[in-house]
């Protein structure tokens, strides 16, 4: 009886290190001989490996303190591998003044610079080693969770030329910018072939401030985008 125990026990802390093993993922036991293996299989119900995909979402954007700014983002790829896949992004911005910039206005009669995101899209790199399932509600709900890496370009408009002469009226002239986008993402799987999404969006890129208009600097545009997306 004890020496059951004790099997018993070792088995479950391996097998309690080794819960988020993958599909193909092999485990020597120590107790079996040299020769034997077992293959720990999780059960993935949902596919990734030569899809197509097509994401529409809700972007609600942080980077400036003057403006709300919202928008709507397209996002579409390919999974070449299970893991591993290519996507292209696009995501147009809606902005106006919020009450920070209406108060400073009112209260010193002058503007602050403002820079605002008009659209941003590129391409990207994504990973996606991690899935699981989670049991709530008497219900399983299915998730990916996903990293994304690429080349982005980057609309925006700003005051530059005009917030720095208080006798000029105030205009807002447009920009243009490389920069880069790092982000990550969890899909929840509604059906084979629905899911709903969150994610979480960075976009890097250089550009000038009113402090020094002749330098650039390294801006961060941050979104977080609700989506529901469709696979096939």
């Amino acid at each position: 009886m004890l020496k059951l125990s004790l099997m018993m026990f070792g088995l479950m802390l391996i097998l309690s290190k080794n819960v988020s093993a993958g599909e193909k993922s092999l485990y020597d036991f120590l107790w079996l001989d040299p020769d034997k293996k077992v293959y720990v299989l999780q059960n993935k119900l949902y596919k990734k490996e030569h899809s197509l995909y097509l994401d529409i979402g809700y972007a609600s954007n942080y980077t400036s303190k003057f403006q709300d700014t919202s928008g709507i983002s397209l996002n579409g790829g390919f999974y070449f591998h299970e893991e591993w896949g290519v996507e292209l992004f696009y995501t147009k911005y809606s902005n106006k003044n919020n009450d920070e910039f209406k108060n400073i206005k009112s209260i010193s009669n002058v503007e602050p610079f403002v820079r605002r995101p008009l659209s941003t899209y590129g391409a990207a790199i994504v990973w996606s080693p991690f899935y699981g399932k989670i049991n709530t509600f008497n219900q399983i709900f299915y998730f990916d969770w996903s990293f994304a890496a690429g080349y982005a370009q980057v609309n925006t408009e700003s005051n530059l030329e005009t917030v720095q002469n208080p006798s000029i009226a105030s205009s807002y002239e447009s920009e243009s910018m490389s920069g880069a986008i790092l982000k990550t993402k969890v899909k929840f799987h509604a059906t084979s072939n629905v899911h709903l999404g969150v994610e979480y969006m960075n976009t890097y890129y250089m550009a000038p401030g009113p402090r020094n208009p002749k330098s650039d600097k390294l801006r961060t545009n941050t979104d977080i985008i609700f989506s529901i997306g469709f696979s096939y």
